[in-house]
């Protein structure tokens, strides 16, 4: 499909979400951070999140909050109902989750990414929901770029400097 005139752009932050339709464009950049991208191939609607955190450290009583994945999911299942479709209808991928720094010893249980990642997959399967892609984890961060008119998603995986992997500052 081509881009249609009039196409808005939304560039996510940490913690944001947006869910739009046809003409939307949506980008975020992600390094520890988790993205879950939701497409509606017959409606041609559909979002993204950006996720920091698994959950959040102390329940709070206030809004449901972006910043964390069992949250995000939870807005994104909202979304989906005001547009009166199920999530599950959803071509659902993940991204995101890398190690920013490398050469910093760290105890292999404590990396952030790779416990968006988890979570991420656990939040999926406990509302029953699949994913059909992914590029998690690993090294460096992501430049993601989702065209709604299309369910394309661009992807740029661009790894960490040679000084930063090092251990380096520059």
């Amino acid at each position: 499909m081509r881009r249609h005139d009039g196409i808005i752009e939304i560039f996510l932050q940490p913690g944001e979400l947006y869910f739009g339709d046809r003409y939307t464009r949506i980008r975020t950049l992600l390094g520890s951070c988790v993205s879950m991208v939701c497409w509606h191939p017959k409606r041609l609607i559909g979002g993204m999140s950006h996720f920091m955190l698994p959950t959040r450290p102390l329940p709070s009583a206030n809004e449901l909050d972006g910043r964390y994945g069992d949250e995000a999911i939870a807005l994104m299942l909202r979304e989906a109902s005001l547009q009166g479709v199920s999530l599950a209808e959803f071509r659902i991928q993940l991204f995101g989750g890398g190690d920013m720094f490398p050469a910093i010893g760290r105890q292999k249980g404590n990396q952030v990414g790779k416990k968006n990642v988890e979570a991420a997959k656990q939040l999926l399967q406990a509302h029953g929901l699949s994913c059909s892609g992914a590029h998690v984890e690993g090294v460096g961060h992501r430049n993601l770029i989702f065209d709604l008119w299309s369910g394309h998603v661009s992807l740029k995986h661009i790894p960490p400097t040679p000084d930063v992997r090092q251990g380096k500052r520059a």
